[in-house]
């Protein structure tokens, strides 16, 4: 076993702090990653303090990695000493159930390995469950590492591998396309790339807000419009227009108001709020044939379509970077809403 540092917490209510933890030995279909950089996730702080109930200490966050192949195993094919790869939200799954037949591991029928917080299927590592991006260096079976493109700073990169895959993975699924209308609800890590990428995709862009001052930055990063929730007026203006909303908001919320928005036969997708929401009005979904439904990361072969869309884009998140030192007081940051609109750790703070 290789001794790696790394952050992490001893229990929900303990500080992130400096660890040393075990990384399995690399095997044939390995790959070797020096971690370069790691993106900060709102699940990250969900994970750490178990508001999920499923936490395994000790913990390390991170699933938001760009890192250097420093070594590949006998076996690899599409890695080599040098390359800079992403590592995201999972790092294993069966891959002999029907949805990861069907490029979909995060549906795996029998439980994707998260990145961090997941349980090991390989073993061979100091604990039972995986440990992400907090770290020095981590070790991934080869299909479960992406290829960045080289046009891309590297640095906002990081996020594209939960925020990036988060937002494109329903976008691309509805085949947003040019002439289309989408609104893109709440304006943070994800809504922040759901407007980004609706932008590129052709369609026109509009950001739903409760927050008027939130509109110029909706407009810079590529919204055409911006629709304040709280407005009666407005929303009667764009009732019945939308062909698709794409729903960010991380926290129970009433969804009624922004079902009136969309067309006959048009749906809302919701990739934010992990807990139940109000309750919805069966009147909404019936008198129009709509649909609200979820979504969850992407595939890696969806990953990887994303991150090629970004380098033909040039699409990236808005970050700040940050020490690993300043780990703590980023997820007090974060739970105030107090970034745009993503953390990034620069990992040689943690070497160092």
């Amino acid at each position: 076993m290789q001794q790696v540092k790394a952050y992490g917490a001893k229990d929900k209510n303990a500080d992130l702090k400096e660890m040393t933890i075990k990384r399995r030995e690399l095997i044939d279909t390995d790959v070797q990653i020096d971690i370069l950089y790691c993106g900060v996730c709102h699940s990250d702080i969900h994970a750490k303090n178990n508001d999920w109930g499923n936490a395994k200490y000790p913990i390390v966050p991170g699933h938001e990695i760009i890192g250097k192949v420093t070594e590949a195993g006998a076996k690899v094919s599409k890695f080599k000493v040098g390359d800079i790869v992403g590592v995201g939200c999972m790092v294993d799954s069966c891959q002999t159930c029907s949805a990861c037949e069907d490029d979909l591991e995060q549906f795996c029928e029998n439980g994707m390995t998260g990145t961090y917080n997941g349980k090991d299927r390989i073993g061979g590592a100091e604990s039972d469950h995986t440990f992400g991006g907090y770290s020095s260096s981590i070790t991934v079976n080869e299909k479960f590492v992406l290829s960045i493109p080289k046009n891309l700073d590297l640095r906002a990169a990081a996020p594209l591998l939960c925020a990036g895959i988060t937002t494109f993975s329903p976008l691309n699924h509805w085949k947003i396309k040019k002439g289309d209308k989408v609104g893109v609800v709440g304006l943070g890590g994800l809504g922040h790339m759901g407007i980004k990428f609706a932008a590129a995709m052709g369609a026109e862009t509009i950001m739903i807000t409760t927050s008027p001052g939130k509109a110029e930055d909706a407009k810079r990063l590529g919204a055409h419009g911006v629709l304040i929730s709280k407005n009666a007026g407005e929303m009667k203006e764009h009732q019945g227009t939308f062909d698709f909303i794409l729903n960010t908001v991380p926290v129970k919320h009433d969804i009624n108001p922004y079902l009136s928005l969309l067309k006959r036969d048009s749906t809302m997708c919701m990739v934010g709020a992990i807990e139940p929401l109000e309750p919805m009005h069966g009147g909404s979904l019936i008198l129009g044939r709509k649909r609200v439904a979820g979504s969850l990361i992407g595939g890696m072969k969806e990953t990887q379509e994303m991150l090629n869309f970004c380098g033909e884009h040039n699409i990236v998140c808005d970050i700040e970077m940050i020490n690993m030192d300043e780990i703590n007081t980023a997820f007090e940051r974060v739970q105030g809403n107090d970034v745009k609109y993503r953390f990034v750790i620069d990992m040689k703070s943690l070497k160092n």
